[in-house]
């Protein structure tokens, strides 16, 4: 049984597993004009406000990256990016 808080899925076909793909979400703080657009369209429900009203992100693991928020921002206050996995120093 998996459940939605799984980090990994098992690709069609095979018995391996793959990294759940996660995301980054980026506010521009003074563009956004804090109307709360974005924290009603998150079907996740992770865009919180802050205490000046501002968006924030709870738990950025459980982000879908829909980019239900980036669409629906009128004032382009919002960037939803893929999060690519940093190197190590050693890695070659």
């Amino acid at each position: 049984m998996t459940t939605s808080q799984d980090t990994t899925r098992k690709t069609a076909g095979s018995g391996r597993k793959k990294k759940k793909q996660r995301y980054d979400v980026s506010f521009y703080h003074d563009w956004c004009k804090a109307c709360g657009i974005c924290m009603a369209f998150c079907p996740r429900e992770i865009i919180l406000a802050d205490r000046t009203g501002k968006p924030e992100i709870t738990d950025p693991d459980r982000c879908v990256g829909c980019r239900f928020c980036e669409l629906h921002c009128p004032d382009f206050a919002i960037t939803v990016s893929e999060r690519t996995p940093r190197r190590r120093k050693n890695d070659a």
